[in-house]
């Protein structure tokens, strides 16, 4: 019961630990653009992140559930307290790895992968993921930045045709006043799938040590909590690295494109938040701001940023996989020596 009862404790830590760096490592998704424009000043974006994204984290629990229980049945998992504590572990490893970069990577790969790879080392076998919940996500998680990219698209282009007339220097400053809704919007929705992810694997924990009994995956509320807390307080600390990529590398924003790559954005996540779908709040912002921009001016997209950030995408599922089942087998080993 102690050692149940320890690794329980020190899997809540590092989860909350994740949600932390997960607020930092992606405030950049919501205040990047508003603050390229000057639409808001930088502690003002911030602060505004960190309260929408606490009120975001404790408006939506769907996404919790889906990472409890769809990608391995934590009613049935062996060894189920390692496997979770070396997949946050791993997580964290690659979002301050990839943070200290400035390299706008994906939490939620990150942590999927984890979670798949862990398992996989601890049954050595691909017989223990839920494969058609796992399956789903890793579709959704692939989908959404071409859905992103089609809807920042879209909204640029009918922007473009209504306000082709308006006053430039007038239009510039009433889009700036409507960033301030759209950052607000922004943020909210990142904490209604962002934070999810920590509930999720705390209560996956919780179920695993017989904490939390079945069928349901509802996290309990201190969780929630404790989660939106966390994710609040990181994203206060601010990621500038990844403001800087995500605000200025890709396109030159101005007022009116940076609303409706926010906007475009928050759609997106609201839809995938309302249908317990986890997705990369990173790609999606990127996305947004990619199909913008090609949109007003293809050649004035960075495509080598673009480029650098797509692979990125593409290698952190397996890596963090990888890394965490060679967090697993460290971890095994030495409470195995305990």
């Amino acid at each position: 019961m102690d050692y149940i009862l320890v690794v329980t404790i020190a899997i809540v830590i590092f989860s909350l630990v994740f949600d932390f760096i997960n607020g930092f490592h992606d405030t950049a998704n919501a205040v990047a653009t508003a603050v390229s424009t000057r639409a808001l000043t930088p502690r003002t974006a911030i602060l505004l992140a960190a309260v929408m994204n606490f009120i975001g984290a404790l408006t939506f629990t769907g996404v919790a559930g889906t990472i409890t229980k769809d990608i391995v049945d934590p009613f049935k998992l062996e060894n189920g307290l390692i496997v979770v504590l070396s997949a946050i572990l791993a997580a964290i490893i690659w979002n301050l790895v990839t943070w200290l970069y400035g390299i706008p990577s994906s939490s939620s790969h990150a942590l999927i992968g984890a979670i798949a790879g862990a398992a996989i080392a601890s049954q050595r076998s691909f017989d223990v993921l839920h494969y058609q919940g796992f399956t789903k996500i890793i579709i959704v998680l692939l989908l959404s930045p071409l859905i992103a990219f089609c809807v920042g698209f879209c909204i640029y282009s009918i922007v473009k045709v209504v306000f082709k007339n308006a006053n430039l220097t007038k239009t510039n400053r009433n889009f700036r006043f409507f960033q301030i809704f759209t950052a607000s919007l922004q943020s909210f929705s990142h904490g209604t799938n962002d934070a999810q992810k920590s509930m999720g694997i705390i209560t996956l924990a919780l179920i695993v040590a017989n904490l939390q009994h079945g069928p349901s995956v509802e996290p309990q509320l201190w969780v929630k909590i404790a989660c939106a807390t966390a994710m609040g307080l990181g994203t206060a600390i601010g990621g500038w690295k990844i403001i800087k990529t995500v605000g200025g590398n890709i396109m030159k924003i101005r007022p009116a494109n940076g609303a409706a790559a926010d906007l475009s954005s928050a759609l997106t996540i609201f839809v995938a938040s309302s249908l317990h779908f986890p997705l990369s709040t990173t790609h999606v912002v990127s996305s947004s701001i990619l199909g913008v921009g090609a949109s007003n001016r293809i050649k004035g997209v960075k495509w080598t940023t673009a480029q650098r950030m797509i692979i990125t995408w593409v290698i952190t599922l397996p890596i963090s996989a990888l890394l965490a089942a060679i967090v697993y087998f460290i971890v095994n080993f030495f409470f195995n020596l305990i």
